[in-house]
């Protein structure tokens, strides 16, 4: 059994793969295996993905090139995981890159946790620049829920359910049957909140490890109605999930489930709203939103009229 497998989803990223691919073989620790799931792209990526099976090979890493249909990120991630049997997880996004000692400091810090998390730092595409890395603390180990607790609400460059800044054990996933939701967009925002309810053993090292590359146009997607809609599911399928398993304070969690009913909703038109409110769980909704008063009085503008409780977020954003 490798120590870790590196899990890489591909698709249309035929500028970018190569970059990510080399990051791989510069690695200081070799004790690892690669998973790469060419996602039905339409370009070179594919091709280009086959192409390295020679150099993985001359190096001595075993490396697992996957074809498939186009089936979505979570989709892809999935393949990878029923693929991989490192004892740890390490995800990579396929325009990414890691840093050359970054399986190396794993290694050295891992001691059975569930899950390992990591700094990592922006290079922006279009003007080729390297963000300085936010300063990340050293912490753990402790509980996911603590865990959960102490950083799901933090402002921070890099979002809390950024899957690609944690090392995760294999064996801890499949106990759990813990895999991301290929029928939603969003799917990070329900898998890394689901890894912190179980998981037992979560530390934090300070280590840049990552680099995300943000490509022009990247932090501004639109959301489609779909996008809305999977909020308000994961928001549902979330709440469910804190009465059934979080024993602990639910405060946090029931922030972070309000959050998500608002994002759906703010940026909802007219034509979608009616769809998007049979999609909500009123009884779970009302539960989450009680950790506040603001919450309380959005949740009650919401029942009455979507545009009345847009009204009043932008009121309340404005005067906060």
């Amino acid at each position: 059994m490798p120590r870790f497998s590196i899990l890489i989803p591909v698709y249309n990223v035929e500028q970018y793969i190569a970059d990510c691919l080399q990051s791989v073989l510069g690695q200081t620790f070799s004790d690892c295996e690669v998973i790469a799931v060419d996602d039905g792209s339409a370009d070179r990526s594919g091709q280009i993905l086959d192409e390295y099976q020679e150099t993985f090979a001359r190096r001595g890493v075993p490396y697992l090139v996957i074809h498939q249909e186009n089936k979505g990120l979570g989709a892809a991630r999935n393949t990878a995981i029923d693929n991989a049997t490192g004892e740890y997880l390490v995800f990579l996004d396929s325009d990414d890159m890691l840093q050359p000692q970054a399986l190396e400091v794993l290694d050295t810090h891992l001691d059975g946790e569930d899950l390992l998390c990591f700094n990592g730092q922006r290079y922006f595409e279009e003007t080729h620049t390297l963000e300085p890395p936010q300063p990340l603390q050293d912490e753990g180990p402790i509980s996911g829920i603590e865990y959960f607790n102490r950083h799901a609400l933090e402002v921070r460059r890099f979002a809390f359910v950024c899957v690609v800044l944690r090392c995760v054990r294999r064996q801890f996933l499949m106990d759990k049957s813990l895999l991301f939701d290929d029928a939603i967009y969003h799917e990070d925002n329900l898998f890394t909140p689901m890894e912190c309810i179980y998981a037992q053993r979560v530390s934090t090292i300070s280590d840049v490890l990552y680099t995300y590359r943000v490509r022009p146009g990247s932090i501004t997607a639109h959301r489609t109605s779909k996008h809305k809609r999977d909020l308000v599911i994961i928001a549902n399928n979330l709440s469910l999930e804190a009465r059934q398993h979080y024993d602990s304070d639910s405060t946090v969690l029931y922030r972070y489930i309000t959050q998500l009913y608002q994002m759906a909703f703010a940026e909802s038109t007219a034509a979608e709203d009616h769809g998007l409110t049979k999609t909500v769980n009123w009884t779970a909704y009302h539960k989450a939103s009680r950790t506040k008063a603001r919450h309380r009085i959005l949740y009650q503008a919401l029942r009455i009229s979507p545009r009345l409780f847009r009204f009043l977020l932008k009121a309340i954003n404005l005067f906060a």
